[in-house]
């Protein structure tokens, strides 16, 4: 195995950037990237029990559409954070994107733009945050790991208000990386390379890569929350507790997330864990999620749930992978494709009329 991965040749034709179906992306994803790459991609922590769970969890609901409702045509227009979308999707941030692709982070966000929908662009990111500004033409926002020295990271904020992001996400649940079972079995390493645009000297990557925790607590977050020159969304969120503590901090939306399940393996899948935190939010902020979705489908299921927001993830990494910018903007139209025939099956007009009354949990 080779202990370097590198991505595979950008595309030279357009049957290369084809991608029919969702499910077909995976198959494609796995068939034709390096068993490197795709490892990375695709797998979770442990025993990648939570990435399994929160597939799972979209399958425990089924849909029970109205008829006859006279619904021509849908609007999946939404609002998040302030921001006009196409829909109520955006891109999750994917690290190590030099590791996937040429186009990287920059790919990401000309797709973004193209499907009218927002990117939060990782810090962990072989590019650095200006960069990628100056590629994107739609909305964006940059996402920043809970550790390492305040100062720095009021720094880290202070740039990406200056090159026009819209939000800060601050990632909580990753103070190291998940033990990776499946990549320390391939003997899978990543050049820290991948991770080190926004931070040169490597520190970053080698702290994500030690053995050593982050200090941060909820007090300081408030402290630095105080100090941001952007609204803050909190990531990593899964419980009421937690929810709690984002909203004393000041959060403007928080994310639903267990980092797809590539971080504490044994979490709860998070659309189970969606209602809980919804309950404390009591719509005093937006909730996003992410994990686990795979279709259409999963989104218009989260949305009845009461997700204000999708974050797409893997499925996002593996169009990147195989066609960079043009197979991310792919997959991303599929998605929107499949929740707009979702919407008119199911008798919506407009994303406001997507509610829980049209799901019912399976026997």
């Amino acid at each position: 195995m080779n202990p370097q991965p590198t991505a595979p040749p950008a595309p030279t034709t357009d049957d290369d950037a084809l991608i029919r179906t969702l499910p077909h992306l995976h198959k494609r994803a796995q068939s034709e990237l390096l068993p490197d790459v795709w490892a990375y991609i695709d797998s979770g922590a442990g025993s990648e029990i939570t990435v399994n769970d929160n597939e799972d969890a979209f399958r425990t609901w089924r849909l029970l559409p109205r008829q006859l409702t006279g619904v021509t045509t849908v609007d999946t227009t939404a609002n998040f954070l302030g921001l006009r979308l196409a829909a109520p999707v955006l891109t999750a941030p994917i690290g190590c994107d030099g590791l996937l692709h040429p186009d990287g982070q920059r790919g990401i966000v000309e797709a973004a733009a193209e499907c009218g929908i927002a990117a939060v662009v990782s810090e962990a990111s072989g590019l650095a945050l200006e960069d990628v500004a100056a590629a994107a033409t739609g909305p964006k926002l940059m996402q920043v790991h809970a550790r390492g020295n305040v100062g720095e990271f009021l720094a880290m904020a202070d740039r990406a208000h200056a090159a026009g992001y819209s939000a800060l996400c601050v990632t909580i649940d990753c103070p190291v990386l998940g033990w990776r079972e499946r990549l320390r079995r391939l003997s899978v390493t990543v050049d820290p390379q991948h991770f080190s645009g926004n931070h040169p000297d490597g520190r970053f990557a080698a702290e994500l890569l030690g053995e050593t925790g982050s200090a941060w607590t909820w007090r300081t977050l408030a402290e630095v929350a105080a100090r941001l020159p952007l609204p803050l969304v909190v990531k990593g969120v899964l419980s009421a507790a937690d929810a709690t503590h984002a909203l004393e901090c000041g959060a403007q939306a928080v994310i639903v997330s267990n980092h797809g399940g590539r971080q504490l393996d044994s979490a709860p899948a998070t659309l189970d864990q969606l209602p809980e935190v919804l309950e404390v939010i009591d719509g005093q902020i937006q909730v996003g999620i992410d994990g686990g979705f795979r279709t259409g489908t999963d989104v218009f299921k989260a949305l009845a749930l009461g997700a204000d927001a999708v974050l797409l993830g893997r499925s996002v990494a593996m169009g990147l992978a195989l066609a960079g910018r043009a197979g991310v903007a792919k997959v991303v139209e599929l998605f929107l494709a499949e929740l707009r025939r979702t919407m008119l099956l199911a008798g919506c007009a407009r994303i406001s009329d997507i509610n829980a009354d049209l799901l019912r949990r399976r026997p």
